[in-house]
């Protein structure tokens, strides 16, 4: 039918075109005929779709006979429910009715394709599924109507011309096959059961009488309770008022904090602003509680809780949740086997005995200790020229493997037990301008994706000052910062320190935003570090421990355990309290004449530190550096620390577990000693000598089991596990996997306005290292993006101009 064509005839009227009536020969009874014809195609067509209709809806037929949605379209369909109507024969001689055959033809095609098409059954039964009343029939009064007169060409009948010189035929021998019912044959079955229920209907008088017996049945009681369940409205969460501009004023400023310190706004002011914005809606809801004669009225005096708390109760009221962030990647990794991974990544290794190479040395171990997850251990592997620069004695290795042998056979010496952890090695580079080693490429590519779960960053800043490479908070669920140096305390002691001190204290908030989640600050002698808390998460080697304990039972023994006086004994570099030595010792030179102080140590400053006492004719005696631990320093009863630019002094910490005095500046880096009794603290030059004059004097106090606890690596790893949230972490893992629930996915209550800057600042720091001028105006290693030759040849690593060819080849 799509493909009929009309052909050309000559009618009265000045339109060009035929009606379908009129075409063909000219014989409107063809043209009928052909139109029959095409309805019965289209009858067998929609036949065979409900049948197929009927075969898919037994499929479902579980689904189909539920009680519920058979109740509820009988509910809603029987009030409104009316039976098509059927239309006599309209007025005949209608211009009109004539003009709706010529739009007939399109609409028959378009119908056709409708009934044929694969998806009419799906869509017939979406239809049906829907608790509405059948709104699909066939009425053909509109062709009966637009053809009012029929002339029987065959029989000879006439032919009358209405007024407009178009022919007007009637209906009188043309039968559809569709059948009524009053018909013979069979109806289709959906018709049947339509017409059943159509006679049933016209028997009732009104719904009421058809559904009155079910609408106060105690089953349709139980019906309408168990939905009013399903309403997810609290009644308390209408009464929360919505946030007022105020309110959220002084939640954008506090969000903005981080960011409003890189422009120089202070904390204080941050806070300031804050208090005045939430005190006029405070006083509000003050005087509503008492007008009201509520009892429970709003009485904390932190201003921060209380705007937590009222962004929470909104939150709660709206039901709203939020998964995700901005520049935030949400598929990390899964813990499928049950066992979280912790990496930690640090800026130095053994030999050299750093502060950074120790320590974190000794954290990997511990958190091994537990079993309750596996632990690598990330450390730079330098090249042979590096390695004589940095390690003592001119000791070096051909191979990761053996330095890896050095390592482990060191902390076993002291630890007393085989730790059972993975470490891996980071190409790094020395800096003698810097005096510290530095990352380069990637770092975060040596931790795969199957263990990127829990990362520690030791010197967190120090790692991402020219890191190009994937952020940290988007490979790991959950990163960690630890500050262990004091650089704005280096910076300012260079030439032009200030200035440089200025830049270097926002990259490293910049740093700390953008790549960590939690920030653990040793003490608050370093730069106060976005998302940073303070506490101590370091122990001492349990060698001093032992050491503590042989020199108490030889005291208690009546044994002089302590044969020598003072000593000092630190990295020979000018910052490390050298400079703050030699001015006390020349400015109380008479006072402190009977004191002979030994000084241990190696370093870049020790011709100038040693000619400088040697001009001032300072009482020093300069050796050569050796272990604390070394039987040579256990008879000394006095250890004289007076640096500044410390941020945990490890020496301190050693010298105290010793059962020694320790004489130390009153300064935030020491605020962790000041309980212990043996640790004396000065504030003035002139309290240094008092100081020092009362410890020699007098003999220490033995440790108590409390204080030797608090000093050891167990304590700090239990705080270390609290003050990082991990202890919250793996304490909901265990609840997901109880729940059979092996996922770990991250979900906030909104948009955090700080989380998106921080991913402003991680791209903008990107970009920024991406450019070799950029890095060399900064102070980074030639060539440093990206690991060289002899690093891929150590680590069999794939070449660099493979692995960045745009800036090798």
């Amino acid at each position: 039918m799509n493909n009929f064509i009309p052909q050309a005839t000559t009618t009265s009227s000045a339109t060009s075109r035929t009606s379908p009536g009129t075409s063909a020969g000219g014989s409107p009874a063809s043209a009928l005929s052909f139109i029959s014809k095409g309805w019965r195609e289209v009858r067998d067509s929609a036949d065979a779709d409900l049948r197929l209709m009927r075969d898919r809806a037994n499929s479902f037929k579980n689904l189909a006979s539920s009680f519920d949605r058979e109740l509820e379209n009988f509910i809603n369909s029987a009030s409104s429910f009316s039976v098509p109507p059927r239309n006599s024969s309209s007025s005949a001689n209608s211009p009109a009715e004539i003009d709706f055959v010529k739009r007939l033809q399109p609409k028959l095609s378009e119908f056709r394709r409708a009934y044929s098409s694969p998806d009419f059954s799906r869509k017939v039964l979406e239809k049906w599924s829907r608790p509405t009343r059948p709104s699909i029939r066939i009425d053909l009064s509109a062709i009966r109507n637009a053809i009012v007169d029929e002339v029987d060409v065959e029989r000879g009948e006439r032919v009358r011309v209405g007024s407009s010189g178009r022919s007007n035929v009637r209906f009188r021998d043309f039968r559809w096959d569709w059948k009524t019912e009053e018909g013979e044959g069979d109806d289709w079955e959906p018709i049947k059961a339509l017409k059943t229920k159509l006679k049933d209907f016209e028997v009732k008088k009104s719904p009421d009488e058809i559904f009155g017996a079910w609408k106060n049945s105690e089953l349709v009681e139980k019906l309408k309770s168990s939905l009013k369940a399903f309403r997810w409205e609290s009644q308390d969460t209408k009464e929360v008022p919505p946030l007022d501009v105020p309110e959220l004023l002084a939640y954008f400023v506090r969000q903005s904090e981080p960011f409003l310190d890189q422009l120089g706004v202070r904390k204080d002011l941050c806070d300031k602003i804050v208090d005045n914005l939430c005190s006029k809606r405070k006083n509000q809801l003050l005087l509503h509680s008492v007008s009201g004669g509520e009892t429970s009225v709003i009485e904390g005096d932190n201003i921060n809780d209380e705007l937590d708390l009222r962004i929470a109760s909104v939150l709660q009221s709206t039901g709203h949740h939020y998964d995700g962030g901005f520049w935030s990647d949400l598929v990390k990794h899964n813990p499928s086997d049950r066992k979280r991974h912790v990496a930690i990544v640090t800026t130095a290794s053994l030999p050299w005995m750093t502060g950074t190479a120790v320590n974190p040395l000794f954290r990997a171990a511990y958190l091994a200790k537990s079993a309750k997850q596996t632990v690598t251990l990330l450390v730079p592997w330098l090249c042979k020229g590096d390695q004589e620069l940095v390690y003592p004695n001119k000791l070096t290795f051909n191979s990761p493997e053996e330095q890896e042998v050095y390592i482990r056979n060191w902390l076993e010496e002291r630890i007393g037990f085989k730790a059972d952890f993975k470490i891996s090695f980071y190409p790094g580079k020395f800096s003698k301008e810097r005096r510290s080693i530095l990352p380069t490429g990637d770092t975060s590519q040596f931790i795969s994706s199957k263990e990127a779960d829990i990362a520690i960053l030791e010197e967190p800043e120090h790692l991402n000052w020219y890191h190009h490479g994937k952020r940290w908070t988007d490979k790991f669920n959950h990163v960690v910062g630890v500050v262990h140096t004091n650089y704005l305390e280096y910076i300012k002691r260079e030439k032009n320190g200030a200035i440089q001190a200025f830049f270097v204290k926002h990259v490293n908030n910049i740093v700390a935003r953008a790549h960590c989640h939690k920030v653990l600050r040793l003490s608050a002698a370093t730069q106060d570090l976005p998302k940073s808390i303070i506490c101590n998460v370091h122990g001492v080697n349990p060698k001093f421990l032992e050491i503590g304990d042989k020199l108490a039972s030889e005291r208690a023994a009546g044994q002089e355990a302590f044969s020598k006086g003072a000593y000092f004994l630190g990295k020979m570099v000018w910052a490390k309290g050298y400079q703050e030595l030699i001015d006390l010792m020349s400015k109380h030179k008479s006072e402190l004449s009977c004191l002979k102080l030994d000084v241990f140590g190696n370093g870049e400053d020790s011709h100038d530190v040693q000619s400088t006492a040697q001009k001032l004719n300072l009482n020093l005696n300069f050796q050569k550096g050796r272990d604390h631990a070394d039987d040579s320093l256990h008879g000394y009863k006095v250890f004289i620390n007076p640096s500044i630019s410390d941020v945990l002094c490890t020496a301190t910490a050693e010298a105290l577990a010793m059962g020694k005095f320790v004489v130390c500046a009153d300064h935030p880096s020491n605020e962790f000693f000041r309980s212990f009794p043996n640790c004396l603290t000065y504030k003035t030059s002139e309290d240094f000598v008092t100081k020092v004059k009362e410890a020699l004097a007098k003999e220490p106090e033995p440790l108590t089991p409390e204080q030797r606890y608090k000093l050891s690596w167990e304590a700090a790893t239990e705080r270390f596990m609290e003050y990082s949230d991990l202890e919250n972490i793996l304490k909901m893992d265990e609840n997901n996997l109880k729940s059979n629930k092996n996922t770990v996915t991250k979900s906030v209550s909104m948009p955090n306005l700080s989380s998106m800057v921080d991913g402003g600042l991680a791209l903008a720091h990107y970009c920024f290292t991406g450019s070799e001028l950029l890095r060399l105006a900064t102070g980074a290693i030639p060539g440093s993006r990206n690991y060289d030759k002899q690093h891929s040849k150590d680590l069999n690593l794939l070449p660099p101009q493979v692995e960045d060819p745009i800036y090798h080849w």
